[in-house]
């Protein structure tokens, strides 16, 4: 379980890694038009993405991963 979650953590990072390495003016624009939001919007955005990932994991792990 500790692997998976290690597994999981790492290839996060890797993403993240590459996006502000292959377009770091793109992740400056993104975090301005963020800061426009209101902050009930961005709060809304992080469950919404939250509950995507839970079902993304969930079926992950009902097909075996």
């Amino acid at each position: 379980m500790i692997e998976t979650a290690l597994l999981a953590l790492g290839l996060v990072l890797i993403v993240e890694g590459l996006v502000y390495a292959l377009a770091p003016s793109l992740i400056e624009d993104l975090l301005e038009a963020m800061r426009a939001l209101p902050l009930e919007q961005r709060r809304a955005m992080g469950l919404a993405a939250l509950a995507v990932d839970l079902v993304v994991l969930w079926l992950a792990k009902a097909l075996g991963a």
